[in-house]
């Protein structure tokens, strides 16, 4: 997927579009402030956060995020299910004021690989608001064009679908968004 240049850029606070398990998207490194706050005026997102893919439940404890709340979901990964975790102050530059921040482990080897590198990474669909998401790069290149710092070209991504996004409530399943994988709520 990035190749070792690409890896560095991230680390070093970068941000650039490549192809995740779900959809393209606009990524950054989760823990890197600057580099979330630059991520979210490209995308024009005051108020909505993105999501938090990595490659482990323990990714996501370094970041912040409370065992308690991951283990009670850690059944819906690897895979397109982001699920919607509680957190507080410390984490207010990526959840926006919302108090939660959707979370995610892929189901991609080569995104997995990626993540075991950078640690975890902010996503948000490659697209401008209320515009259609990247079904190819070269549409990622229109959206975004210099703005990003690298593409990674993943094909044709029409047949893909932006991940299920759900949160705990009560221990009920609340579906917030129904995307790649079917949840049946009874």
């Amino acid at each position: 997927m990035c190749n070792s240049a690409q890896k560095e850029l991230l680390k070093a606070g970068s941000i650039g579009v490549i192809p995740t398990d779900t959809v393209y998207g606009v990524v950054c490194r989760a823990a890197d402030q600057q580099a979330v706050a630059r991520l979210y005026a490209l995308k024009q997102r005051e108020h909505k956060p993105g999501t938090v893919i990595a490659a482990s439940v323990d990714q996501l404890q370094a970041l912040g995020l409370k065992h308690r709340y991951l283990a009670a979901v850690e059944q819906f990964w690897p895979g397109p299910v982001s699920v919607i975790i509680p957190c507080g102050a410390a984490l207010q530059y990526l959840h926006k004021g919302k108090n939660g921040i959707a979370v995610r482990i892929p189901d991609n080897e080569a995104l997995q690989a990626l993540l075991a590198t950078t640690g975890p990474l902010l996503t948000s669909s490659a697209n401008r608001p209320n515009e259609p998401t990247s079904e190819t790069i070269d549409q990622a290149k229109a959206y975004f064009g210099s703005q990003v710092d690298f593409y990674i070209d993943g094909g044709d991504m029409k047949d893909h679908k932006a991940s299920t996004i759900i949160r705990i409530v009560d221990d009920a399943i609340e579906i917030v968004r129904q995307g790649a994988q079917i949840i049946h709520v009874d």
